[in-house]
């Protein structure tokens, strides 16, 4: 329709221009018509945009705390929203036995659908490590054999009001910091910190029912909700995996014979600050072991102002009667009963004082885990401590050419303090983007 009167009103003043008596009305609407045609062009556009769900990206916004181009299809114009996100990095490591290496490490496409303003389809499709043929590729059991493809989330959003709305189906877990913002341009390092990767487990993502929303004005937000539990009955007591290897995931028919609760609590009534934590509770075994239960939880903060940020996160998790694990498990003889870890990361824009959109954020942080702090027989009997117990300082810079691709570069120092370990380090040299 709009197309149509612009037409029409180009048709007229051709009419006129035929019976202008002299130069200067020529001139004059020869100027109406460009401004026409380019209003024309503009609508066009936009139209198009609207039709494909190509809408750009507000950085700045985050809906539940997600990422933004997670959020996407919560401001789309258009019923259907494609986004996502993509990173890939060069890793060079002194640790014995590692090779130099690449890794396309993600590429992500973000999926929404918006049958209402208040009935939303959330939809992440992740491929890692370059895809789900590695296997074929490298060969059976090999351990580069790790590309796939999974649906990391789909759920349905009922958005009901500021206090109270509810998602079902498969969402992220809303732990931590990185959980929910595990987008490449959310976090400065190369790689996601220790901490959230062994301790929340990130990313972690399950079957369940979600609620959340706002307390009022009081600054304060909430997330509580019904998930699929853990299964560490499966799950390698090794020295980092037990925790992140019991992810129900979606790789196949998953086991849910058992649920837990996952609840979550944020306050962000200062300016540039946030205060949070949250934590899991409920079955650690998915009922195939009886009376193990599982307790992880973490404090968390951020605080931005004027180019510098500050991030810091403490996790733990505490395993109750873990020696029936032990006792019953798939996976050796052991488990773990306790285990915990924290990072502190600071980080300033070399370039929050001049008058760029450019940005060259300076880094440090420091990471530490000990996600088997506690092994435990089947007996109860304590028989290790510590284990993969490490301290990694890392230095690095960012480069953000535009407010959707980041360019890394950074140097990890790990101490392994662990016995039998190896102290190394690791060059690493990264990027990635949103859209």
């Amino acid at each position: 329709m709009k197309k149509a009167v612009l037409s029409l009103s180009a048709t007229a003043l051709l009419t006129t221009m035929a019976f202008a008596d002299n130069s200067s009305d020529i001139a004059e609407l020869k100027q109406q018509i460009s401004e026409l045609q380019s209003n024309q062009q503009t609508l066009v556009d936009e139209t198009s945009s609207i039709k494909t769900g190509f809408d750009t990206v507000d950085t700045q916004f985050s809906h539940n705390g997600m990422g933004a181009a997670a959020s996407k299809v919560y401001t789309s114009k258009s019923p259907l929203s494609i986004g996502g996100y993509g990173d890939m990095y060069y890793a060079n490591s002194n640790k014995p036995g590692a090779d130099a290496i690449s890794d396309v490490y993600h590429f992500v496409p973000y999926i929404g659908y918006k049958f209402t303003d208040n009935i939303i389809l959330n939809t992440e499709i992740e491929f890692e490590h370059g895809g789900s043929n590695a296997e074929e590729a490298i060969g059976a059991g090999s351990a580069k054999a790790e590309g796939y493809a999974i649906v990391e989330f789909m759920y349905l959003d009922f958005l009901i009001n500021e206090s109270f709305n509810v998602q079902l189906g498969h969402t992220l877990i809303p732990m931590g910091l990185i959980n929910l913002r595990h987008e490449p341009t959310l976090y400065n390092t190369v790689q996601k910190p220790l901490t959230e990767k062994y301790i929340i487990p990130a990313t972690w993502h399950a079957t369940g029912i979600n609620t959340y929303g706002k307390i009022g004005d009081t600054g304060f937000s909430y997330n509580a909700g019904i998930t699929q539990a853990l299964d560490l009955n499966n799950a390698d007591a090794g020295d980092k995996g037990q925790i992140r290897n019991g992810r129900p995931g979606v790789t196949g028919k998953t086991t849910f014979n058992k649920a837990a609760f996952v609840g979550r609590l944020d306050y962000t009534g200062v300016n540039g600050l946030l205060l949070g934590t949250s934590m899991y509770y409920g079955d650690a075994t998915q009922g195939s072991v009886a009376d193990a239960t599982a307790l992880i939880y973490d404090v968390h903060m951020t605080y931005e102002n004027s180019g510098f940020k500050a991030k810091a996160l403490y996790g733990a998790t505490s395993i109750s009667n873990a020696e029936n694990i032990a006792a019953n498990t798939d996976h050796g003889t052991t488990s773990v009963s306790d285990s915990n870890g924290y990072y502190v990361n600071l980080e300033y824009d070399a370039l929050a004082s001049f008058a760029t959109t450019d940005k060259l954020p300076l880094f440090v942080q420091y990471d530490y885990i000990n996600p088997a702090a506690t092994v435990v027989d089947g007996l109860g009997t304590t028989v290790n401590t510590n284990i993969g117990e490490t301290k990694t300082t890392t230095i690095g810079i960012n480069y953000f050419p535009h407010d959707q691709v980041v360019l890394k570069l950074d140097y990890a120092m790990t101490d392994v303090v662990a016995a039998g370990g190896t102290d190394y380090n690791t060059f690493s040299l990264g990027l990635g983007f949103i859209f």
